[in-house]
């Protein structure tokens, strides 16, 4: 499954699963107002997305599940890259993981 998912901001969001291995999340507006985040794999793959009401609700609920937004972390900067894009989808191997509600608060 390779469908191209177009994605415009580069304003990663980050969480570190394990060692050597991350999920990144980006906000992209949506219409009506709101934002949809968008999770993605070190390899720029999209593997599951939320719909908010707004950029802030969706803030607020990345840094509730362990997010955090990756220009603030000057050490994360040194030892972490995002995904360069182009993002496509791809499933990940235990299913909608967030949007499901098993590892989202």
């Amino acid at each position: 499954m390779n469908e191209p998912v177009q994605i415009q901001s580069r304003d990663f969001w980050v969480k570190v699963v394990e060692m050597l291995q991350q999920n990144w999340a980006l906000l992209a507006p949506e219409s009506p107002p709101g934002v949809r985040v968008y999770f993605i794999n070190d390899a720029s793959g999209v593997f599951d997305e939320i719909a908010f009401i707004s950029a802030d609700e969706a803030c607020k609920a990345l840094g509730r599940n362990g997010f955090f937004r990756f220009v603030d972390d000057k050490e994360a900067q040194s030892i972490l890259c995002p995904p360069s894009g182009p993002f496509h989808r791809y499933p990940h191997p235990n299913g909608p993981i967030y949007s499901s509600g098993r590892f989202w608060r």
